[in-house]
């Protein structure tokens, strides 16, 4: 394997593991592997298949009968002594032959976007429902249902109402890489400079594959991002024209969310659409991965929820590319990046760092003082000052009425005593627990004065370099 392939199936360890378990068991294996674009579910099927007896069939958007072609092609080219162009009449006869491939050897078999697939040859899934039911039943087959419709995944092959609900002996839902993952991709760059580039691509595969470890974040970020013929300039469009029928519209809510409106009267009232028809559009944007809607976390039925953008590229993207776009298309961005991007990163690394370090407390949660029940943010009104309390960082646990409270930092600055009294106030504000652990988080470490505090017990101080150094992967 190649340094690049290796770097493919970063973060992708426990999914190959289990995979190659089911594979093992030699008996029937249904594994349903789903994910939204970019993700990297086929080059993880790709690695899992290597060395293994596989048809691999890529389904199409196009007619039943493309498909059935392409399928008869895949089984020919793995059936020794198969005449390659002989087309099977139906469906029904390709699984038939799978069957009987399959009853002696183990054999993959891999649908890759099977949404498709259903598309062009609607009852497909009761189809296979029946083979999985009956014909495949004593076979040594292992199939792979593959797809990036998250809502068609999600909603017609694994849930109640789908001919196939219950035969799946597997599900995997591909997610971006976190900030530790990624930052494996960058082994010479500094403990800021990982930081920064999972707040850029927010760990989607694709888009990590663009940016080269070997030069600095301000060349890649010049050749792949800010000009008007890099790979990743247009994607936010073309990813929104790919999985949507009103991508202007779609368009038009991620630029208000990104602008700071997080309400959905917010929202709705800048886009100019009614609340309800606003909701629906940001529910299909939820189900994409680029949305997602947060309530405090103690009140997770909360009617006050806010919406923040979850992906970080398309946050990225929509926080430097619009405002620059004269700059960009008149190939000046060089001139201004300084201080049109570079001295605004550590505003824009903010919202990154808390979500870094909520993963922080889960990669490590065997180690904190409680036991994690639930893990967000909080936010409600301080009735001493009548001004909004926001905590970024909130991790309770409701059987020992314990939480931690964290406090996040991405400046260039130590974090200051007056922190820690403040959380302290916030703690007060927030209520409901008896016990309360503080978990400080910055960028460039602490002042003397809150040193002399720390507790390991009560007070925990965490810089940006030991949040890497802990890989979880020991």
């Amino acid at each position: 394997m190649t340094e690049k392939e290796a770097k493919m199936f970063i973060g992708r360890e426990k999914e190959l593991k289990r995979l190659n378990a089911m594979y093992q068991s030699d008996r029937l294996e249904v594994a349903v592997i789903y994910g939204r674009r970019r993700i990297g579910k086929t080059t993880l099927i790709n690695e899992f298949c290597k060395g293994k007896r596989t048809i691999f069939f890529a389904a199409m958007e196009n007619s039943v009968e493309i498909n059935l072609e392409m399928l008869s092609n895949a089984i020919a080219e793995t059936e020794t002594g198969s005449e390659a162009g002989v087309v099977y009449c139906s469906f029904a006869d390709a699984f038939i032959k799978i069957r009987e491939m399959a009853l002696s050897e183990r054999l993959l078999f891999v649908i890759d976007e099977y949404p498709y697939l259903a598309k062009s040859e609607p009852g497909i899934s009761s189809l296979l429902r029946n083979f999985l039911d009956h014909q495949f039943r004593e076979s040594r087959l292992f199939l792979i249902l593959c797809g990036s419709s998250m809502s068609f995944m999600e909603n017609q092959v694994l849930g109640y109402q789908s001919p196939l609900y219950g035969r799946g002996t597997g599900q995997f839902k591909i997610l971006p890489f976190d900030y530790m993952d990624t930052g494996r991709w960058f082994p010479e760059y500094t403990s800021e400079e990982k930081a920064v580039m999972y707040g850029v691509t927010g760990g989607v595969p694709l888009y990590l594959e663009q940016f080269s470890p070997d030069r600095t974040i301000r060349e890649n970020l010049l050749d792949v991002l800010f000009h008007n013929n890099a790979m990743l300039f247009e994607e936010p469009a073309n990813l929104l024209k790919q999985e949507l029928r009103e991508p202007a519209t779609y368009n038009a809510i991620i630029s208000a969310i990104a602008s700071g409106k997080t309400k959905l009267s917010e929202i709705s009232g800048t886009v100019g659409l009614e609340s309800s028809l606003c909701s629906k559009y940001i529910g299909n944007l939820i189900t994409l991965g680029i949305v997602k809607r947060e309530t405090p976390v103690t009140e997770p039925n909360s009617r006050r929820p806010i919406y923040e953008l979850e992906d970080f590229f398309f946050r990225f993207w929509y926080t430097f590319v619009p405002p620059n776009m004269s700059a960009i298309v008149s190939d000046r961005m060089e001139r201004i990046y300084a201080s049109a991007v570079e001295n605004r990163l550590h505003d824009y690394m903010g919202r990154v760092f808390e979500k870094m370090c909520r993963d922080y407390l889960l990669f490590y949660e065997d180690d904190l003082p409680v036991h994690i029940q639930s893990i967000g943010q909080w936010w409600g009104g301080n009735p001493v000052t009548r001004k909004q309390t926001q905590i970024n960082v909130v991790a309770i646990s409701s059987e020992s009425k314990s939480a931690i409270i964290g406090s996040c930092k991405f400046r260039n600055e130590k974090l200051p005593i007056s922190e820690l009294r403040l959380m302290q106030e916030y703690a007060r504000v927030m209520g409901g627990f008896e016990k309360y652990y503080y978990f400080f988080f910055s960028k460039d470490g602490f002042a003397d004065a809150l040193r002399q505090e720390r507790d390991e017990r009560k007070l925990r101080l965490i810089a940006l370099d030991e949040m890497y150094r802990m890989s979880v992967l020991e």
